[in-house]
């Protein structure tokens, strides 16, 4: 795995050797997944996600942005070298705190470096954009797995970012939460684009019941359309995996989780591209617009 890292960052350090006036051809896309509160299974969906899209053929780098609670290094096994600290802090580059876990996906750990992110000066902002910028132009899609609820620095992401999945799960509090925290980033952007993902249910069926209450609710009184992305079903093969700390759609492939996990990739990925909400879209746009929020 260390010399596939070392490949990795040897392809991003390599820019530095071209052109750097030639014009930008492809940004990734920025997408942020939320939930309102915890204990719903968000992290296990965002690396089960970003593990399916890798298997369509997607460039994927997931990023835990989870103050406090990252754990997506710990559902796959891999202790991390280096995290988010180590750039903030100068003692690294991008290419070298990327590291790489189940089935070769590039990941970034946060650890303390996500609280030291909104602190930094002026100066320090500008190299950690300069250094996201880098890697974004090899990538189709960048993940930041959130931490769950409306903290501020939750809140400053999903409105900085290209679209927000939220997931919730069939309990009454999951899906007040969901729809709270849709609410109050409707208050402080009004066209972020939302999707739902619904957790832990028995079919299709209940999971639609949950994403219409969400929708019906949001249309009514946020004018706004939040359709579902899709659903995983409850099953005992999620936990499991989560005990041998490996995804559970690579230790158990053939369970109705992993299979609803790589259904949802394929319609993600077959969904045209949205319209940016403003002219920067990207990582310069994520970039700029999380900058506003964070001075």
């Amino acid at each position: 795995m260390s010399d596939q890292a070392q490949a990795l960052r040897q392809l991003v350090s390599s820019k530095d050797d071209l052109n750097l006036q030639a014009p930008v051809r492809h940004s990734a896309r920025i997408i942020t997944v939320s939930s309102g509160k915890g204990g719903v299974g968000k992290s296990n969906f965002t690396l089960n996600f970003a593990l399916a899209l890798k298997s369509l053929g997607q460039k994927v780098l997931l990023f835990d942005a989870d103050i406090g609670m990252a754990n997506i290094d710990v559902l796959m096994g891999v202790r991390p070298k280096y995290s988010l600290y180590h750039l903030l802090k100068g003692e690294k580059d991008i290419s070298e705190i990327i590291e790489l876990g189940t089935h070769s996906l590039p990941f970034i750990a946060g650890g303390s470096g996500m609280a030291d992110l909104f602190t930094l000066s002026e100066a320090d902002l500008n190299y950690f954009t300069t250094q996201i910028e880098q890697i974004s132009e090899e990538m189709d899609y960048i993940i930041f797995d959130t931490g769950a609820g409306l903290s501020k620095e939750t809140l400053k992401f999903i409105v900085a970012a290209d679209e927000c999945l939220v997931v919730t799960t069939p309990e009454p509090t999951s899906i007040t939460d969901a729809y709270a925290l849709i609410k109050v980033v409707h208050s402080m952007e009004k066209d972020v684009s939302f999707q739902l993902m619904v957790n832990r249910v028995i079919d299709e069926g209940e999971a639609s019941q949950v994403a219409d209450k969400i929708s019906l609710v949001a249309s009514r009184f946020l004018d706004m359309k939040i359709p579902m992305l899709g659903y995983m079903s409850d099953d005992a093969h999620v936990m499991q995996a989560v005990k041998k700390q490996v995804p559970f759609s690579i230790a158990f492939p053939g369970c109705s989780a992993a299979q609803d996990i790589y259904r949802v990739a394929m319609k993600y990925v077959e969904v045209p591209q949205f319209q940016p909400r403003e002219t920067l879209s990207g990582i310069k746009g994520f970039m700029h617009k999380w900058l506003k929020r964070t001075k």
